[in-house]
């Protein structure tokens, strides 16, 4: 499939099904290339192999969509709260602030987890993702012996299979958080 390199330059499509019946060599502009004959098959099998695909990821500002709510705690930085791009969404970092005082719900991880996963469910709300769509979050502690804990409340937001997962313990979160979780929605 020609269209990855292609599309992300803004250049004509190549059939390479017609290019691989044509020329058993290797062509190539800039970074992108397509192979001959030698590539599509092998010898030692006899069925038909399948086309290479290619999934490119853009920088083109017209490719990614910035989500915005006033349901969830504003940026704290020159960050989006979540970026749609490629039939994902990318969840930024979210903390356990109360969105109309941009304070923390309390001072204990139980409330903070409960109110980062509010907060979470409604930036992917805006931008068209729910729960059941996440495939991964990251999750970021100021104490990895709050894990149990987190993960009770975590269960209860996140129907089966549970999306992949990654827990960090850190040195610091912004604002003194106990918690920040990040996530990546299939939309």
């Amino acid at each position: 499939m020609a269209w990855c390199a292609a599309r992300s330059l803004h250049l004509p499509t190549i059939d390479l099904g017609a290019l691989r019946t044509r020329a058993p060599l290797a062509v190539g502009v800039g970074f992108a290339s397509a192979a001959g004959s030698t590539f599509w098959r092998s010898s030692a099998s006899s069925k038909p192999s399948s086309r290479f695909a290619c999934l490119a990821i853009s920088t083109d500002a017209r490719i990614k969509e910035a989500v915005h709510t006033d349901k969830a705690p504003a940026a704290l930085g020159p960050y989006s709260q979540a970026i749609k791009a490629n039939n994902f969404v990318h969840v930024s970092g979210v903390l356990g602030l109360i969105p109309e005082t941009g304070k923390f719900i309390s001072e204990n991880v139980e409330d903070q987890t409960e109110q980062v996963l509010k907060n979470m469910g409604e930036i992917l709300k805006a931008s068209g993702a729910n729960y059941s769509s996440v495939v991964k979050t990251t999750i970021l502690l100021a104490d990895l012996k709050d894990f149990k804990k987190v993960n009770e409340i975590y269960a209860k937001y996140f129907p089966s299979p549970a999306p992949a997962r990654s827990t960090f313990q850190v040195a610091a979160l912004p604002l003194d958080a106990k918690i920040e979780i990040e996530c990546i929605a299939a939309l």
